[in-house]
């Protein structure tokens, strides 16, 4: 597994160069390098890393796609897509975003009201603004002002409570105006089709959002008695994220796009839009037997443009302009997180480690000697041996039998026993060896907390592609599980037999190990959760110049102690003065203590919680 599955995750988007794994851009540094550039800085612990240009790269390829479809089917209505801020609202990723998506007019998409205000805020004049979710009163209020500032804004109706809203907010903002200005309407409609997978539950009837056929018609009533029918301009659907199998989204096309035609022939002659919402896939397997998505750009793109010709034409109507709200597809690869691993968990599993005496217990001198003396031909015997005689020795010591040094030796000598076992028999790969290989699994603490970083693997068991920056000219030997930071048994990535991850042996006193965690530029960050007071970490863009050289900027290091507890409301000062009361009042400290104690409390108050290293270090090196 040197290359980690990135031929299936990555999207030639990294390469290996030699034993590194390097950005596939521009002049393709590694990621080590651009790391340890950044440590260099100062900045230790976890860090995120932006990357612009590939944001760029999906918004083009998505753009692009459509526009092929188009051109191929000659479809007369247009594409547009916005991003939905839900998916990721960090400033260093949406000015990045709007920077690079100028020449596609692309928008965003806002679901409360503080993402409103970062999307009347942040994007240009004439880009499109959809606005989902539930809605009070101020809400659709902050709609139609940015409609009067010019927004190319469209709000969806999520219930009739909310039509009522709108027509209410519209009489109070254009009553005897000379030119009423108003949003776009849309209206989600609860499709019967629905999603599969973790998300499928965002469509069919029982779905949280949307209105029934019966209510369908009830808003088109009532559009059209106030009338503002000639504002209706979007049919909206949406049927799950990480839409895996292609299958279900032609399903929910035919039946929207009937809905948009029969809407149409009533009357809504303004109706001129289908909102696909989003549910595009990211391949995040790292191995083959396990891939997430089962269809292409092209054919998404191909599929949409086709069934919207056919029901258009069928049904005589106009071919509705194409709208999506893809944000997985266009933010996950963008960013990736770096960690350093702080200490492999099983180095106490070798020889050295052995306190044989000179007389042993027999079983142990037997465990011994299979340990030395074990070959390919007696290699299952032996291991069965060795399990059986652990079981033997761990009864007898909690009898009084044996001592704790025996113990100890029983551990190491049958873990090593299992360890030659399987390299003996690798080629066999029985469930038996399986099994045994979930046992000795090596256990990586890296310096992160995966409830704040991956929150959905904690959550929904998402897995994300993992591997080393260096020794990619290596075959990692070690079933490796990863263990976060974190106070906390949840916080472990474990070793999964039917999706092995394998790392290197390492000695954490002579060299360093970086973990990579890919495709994390969704949801995780707006997830993620301050468990133990771990807070999102030391982020950076990373930019190339026109020769094809990085730059490194917008550097933010994850919140100082003092920062996190005055996010939680703590008075600081008071927390400050405790503190320092505490010192100078203690009778256990000299006055001379008592100054460089204080000095090193402040220091240790303004840096971030990860740990900067769990060696003991001298402070001058």
């Amino acid at each position: 597994m040197k290359q980690f599955g990135l031929n299936i995750w990555g999207d030639d988007n990294f390469i290996r160069k030699e034993d590194t794994i390097n950005i596939n851009y521009a002049n393709q540094p590694s990621l080590l390098e651009i790391t340890k550039a950044i440590r260099e800085k100062g900045y230790k612990g976890p860090l995120l890393l932006r990357f612009p240009h590939l944001i760029k790269k999906q918004i083009s390829t998505l753009f692009n796609t459509f526009e092929k479809a188009k051109k191929e089917f000659n479809y007369q209505g247009d594409f547009h897509a916005v991003f939905p801020l839900k998916v990721n609202q960090f400033p260093n990723f949406i000015h990045a975003l709007i920077d690079v998506s100028q020449a596609y007019n692309y928008g965003l998409e806002a679901g409360s009201k503080a993402e409103l205000i970062i999307a009347m805020s942040q994007t240009p004049l004439g880009a499109p603004i959809t606005v989902n979710g539930f809605k009070d009163k101020e809400m659709i209020a902050l709609c139609f002002i940015a409609a009067k500032m010019g927004h190319n804004i469209t709000v969806t109706i999520e219930g009739l409570g909310e039509l009522q809203t709108i027509i209410q907010v519209n009489q109070e903002f254009n009553i005897d105006v000379k030119n009423p200005i108003a949003p776009k309407i849309g209206v989600r409609i609860r499709l019967h089709s629905s999603g599969i997978g973790t998300w499928a539950k965002s469509g069919g009837y029982s779905s949280k959002f949307g209105l029934t056929s019966t209510e369908l018609l009830e808003a088109y009533e009532m559009l059209n008695k106030h009338k503002l029918l000639d504002h209706l301009w979007m049919i909206h659907f949406h049927i799950g994220s990480q839409m895996g199998d292609i299958a279900p989204l032609k399903k929910a096309l035919r039946e929207a796009g009937n809905i948009y035609a029969e809407l149409k022939k009533r009357g809504a002659d303004a109706l001129g839009a289908i909102n696909i919402g989003g549910g595009l896939a990211v391949e995040y397997s790292q191995h083959f037997n396990n891939q997430e998505k089962n269809y292409s750009m092209d054919e998404f793109a191909n599929d949409v443009v086709y069934l919207m010709q056919e029901i258009a034409k069928n049904k005589k109507v106009t071919e509705p302009d194409i709208f999506t709200e893809s944000g997985r597809y266009i933010a996950a690869s963008h960013s990736v997180l770096v960690a350093p691993v702080l200490e492999l968990f099983s180095q106490e599993y070798h020889e050295k480690g052995l306190r044989l005496k000179k007389a042993n217990p027999p079983l142990i001198q037997e465990l011994y000697d299979l340990f030395t003396t074990i070959k390919r031909k007696n290699a299952r015997e032996y291991l069965h041996d060795a399990l059986d005689h652990m079981e033997s020795l761990l009864t007898l010591f909690d009898l009084g039998y044996i001592d704790l040094e025996d113990r100890s030796n029983t551990e190491i000598l049958v873990n090593l026993i299992i360890k030659k076992a399987i390299a003996l028999l690798k080629n066999e790969g029985t469930d038996e060896l399986k099994r045994l290989q979930d046992r000795i699994q090596e256990k990586y603490l890296v310096n992160f907390s995966s409830f704040q970083s991956l929150p959905d693997f904690w959550g929904l068991a998402q897995q994300f592609p993992v591997m080393p920056l260096d020794r990619l000219n290596e075959k990692p030997a070690n079933p490796a599980s990863i263990w976060d930071i974190t106070c906390d048994s949840d916080g472990e990535i474990g070793f999964n037999r039917d999706l092995p991850l394998y790392l290197h042996d390492i000695d954490i006193g002579k060299e360093e190990y970086f973990l990579a965690f890919f495709l994390t530029g969704a949801y995780q960050e707006v997830l993620g959760m301050k468990h133990n007071l771990f807070t999102h970490p030391t982020e950076a863009v990373i930019r190339f110049d026109e020769k094809g050289h990085y730059h490194i900027e917008d550097l933010i290091e994850a919140q100082n102690l003092t920062d996190i507890l005055d996010d939680l409301d703590y008075d600081t000062n008071l927390i400050d003065k405790a503190l320092k009361y505490r010192i100078e009042e203690s009778q256990h400290i000299s006055k001379e203590e008592k100054r460089e104690i204080l000095g090193k409390l402040y220091l240790y108050l303004s840096e971030n919680s990860y740990l900067k290293t769990i060696q003991a270090i001298s402070e001058n090196q």
